[in-house]
C-alpha cells in the first residue's frame, strides 16, 4: 500500500483486527488475516530517502520536489541512475516513464510528453521540456503580477475620485466595463 496523504496514515493494517464485533472464539480460527505492507511517503525524511536508492525513492522524490523545477530536474536525474543501476532497467524505465507522464499531466505540465517513451534513453528531451515548462510559469507569473498591478493601480485612481472611468481606462488599459466593475466593487 503506498500512502502518500498530507496526514500520516493511522489505519489498521490486517483486516482480522477490523472485524467488529469480534466474532465467537470457535470462528476465530477462520478469520481471515490479510495483511498489507504499507509505505507512508510522509515518514521519511529527504535523507532517508536519499539513503535508499530505489525506484519507490526516486518517485518519492519526484513528488516532494513537484513545486520546484530545479528540485524536480534533480529528482529525475536522480531516478534514472536509480534506473540504470537496476537489473531489471527496461521494465522499471517503462513503469516510471509512464507514472511520471501521468503524474506531470496531473500537475499541469504543459509540455510536450507524447514522445517521452523512456526515462534513461530521453532524459535530455524531458530536461528540455521541464525547462519550458518552468519559463511558460514565469512568464504567467509574471503576467498575472502584471495584471494585479494594473488592476491596483485602477482601484488606486478610482479612490482618488480624480479621474472618469474612460480616463482610467485609457491610463491602465483596462476596458471601461472591467473599470466599472472594480468600481461598483469598491462600494460594496
Amino acid at each position: 500500500m503506498l500512502y502518500n496523504g498530507a496526514e500520516r496514515w493511522t489505519a489498521r493494517q490486517d483486516i482480522y483486527d477490523m472485524v467488529y464485533p469480534e466474532p465467537p472464539s470457535f470462528l476465530q480460527v477462520y478469520q481471515p488475516h490479510l495483511r498489507y505492507y504499507l509505505i507512508d511517503e510522509g515518514r521519511y525524511t529527504d535523507e532517508e530517502l536519499a539513503l535508499r536508492p530505489t525506484p519507490l525513492s526516486g518517485v518519492f522524490g519526484i513528488e516532494k520536489a513537484s513545486t520546484d523545477m530545479k528540485g524536480l530536474q534533480q529528482a529525475v536525474d536522480r531516478i534514472v541512475t536509480i534506473i540504470q543501476a537496476a537489473p531489471d532497467k527496461e521494465r522499471i524505465d517503462k513503469i516510471v516513464t509512464r507514472w511520471l507522464k501521468r503524474y506531470l499531466q496531473r500537475l499541469g505540465a504543459n509540455a510536450n510528453l507524447d514522445q517521452l517513451n523512456s526515462l534513461v534513453e530521453d532524459k535530455t528531451m524531458l530536461a528540455e521540456n521541464l525547462a519550458n515548462w518552468a519559463q511558460e510559469e514565469r512568464q504567467a507569473g509574471r503576467l498575472e503580477g502584471r495584471q494585479e498591478g494594473i488592476v491596483t493601480t485602477a482601484r488606486n485612481l478610482l479612490t482618488l475620485g480624480a479621474l472618469s472611468d474612460d480616463q482610467i481606462a485609457v491610463a491602465t488599459g483596462l476596458t471601461v466595463e472591467e473599470i466599472a466593475k472594480l468600481r461598483n466593487e469598491s462600494t460594496h
